[in-house]
């Protein structure tokens, strides 16, 4: 049986920000209704953190939660522990309306980091990125160029972000050319 890699092994790219595919993380798509006592506590127990509000990403040492919409969270942890972490979720959440799947192969995360990261991922989104709007800890469903992202601020100059695997290239490419020395914008 063949090792898991992470679509890009891992790739960099140094600029006016630096652009990082992380390599392999945990990854389970849980969709049911969050007000639910019972999904709010198997969240608790298997990603150890409490329910995020809305566009609002919360990590801890042991993964993160990530809102995705009103009826889906993304939860993240190491990747070594995702089919463990499914099965607690799927045992928690017996005899209640809620789905949770291993979705860790499906998507590539990246990391776009540095003092000049706001104004490189802005070049790429729709998304309203300025600081009065978007703070560490919020998260945004966009579009990067022409690829679906999700992405969410780590520190006030880091971007943690999803996209799918299937585009992991075209989005780091994107990432590079927006990250390239000279293309300093200095907006924010």
């Amino acid at each position: 049986m063949s090792e898991p890699t992470s679509a890009l092994n891992r790739a960099e790219f140094k600029g006016i920000a630096k652009v990082e595919e992380t390599g392999l993380h945990g990854m389970i798509t849980l969709r049911g209704d969050q007000s639910s006592a019972a999904i709010k506590k198997a969240v608790l127990s298997v990603a150890g953190t409490v329910m995020p509000e809305q566009r609002e990403a919360i990590f801890s040492d042991t993964g993160g939660v990530v809102w995705m919409s009103p009826d889906e969270l993304m939860l993240l942890c190491p990747y070594s522990e995702v089919e463990a972490r499914v099965a607690a979720l799927n045992e928690a959440l017996a005899g209640t309306h809620a789905l949770a799947v291993n979705v860790s192969d499906a998507r590539t995360v990246f990391r776009v980091s540095g003092p000049a990261a706001r104004d490189v991922l802005s070049k790429l989104t729709p998304a309203d990125l300025s600081p009065e709007v978007f703070g560490p800890g919020q998260v945004r469903r966009s579009r990067l160029a022409q690829v679906s992202a999700a992405f969410w601020m780590e520190d006030d100059e880091t971007f943690g972000l999803f996209c799918f695997r299937s585009v992991a290239q075209y989005a780091f490419d994107l990432l590079k050319v927006a990250a390239a020395e000279g293309s300093e914008v200095g907006y924010f």
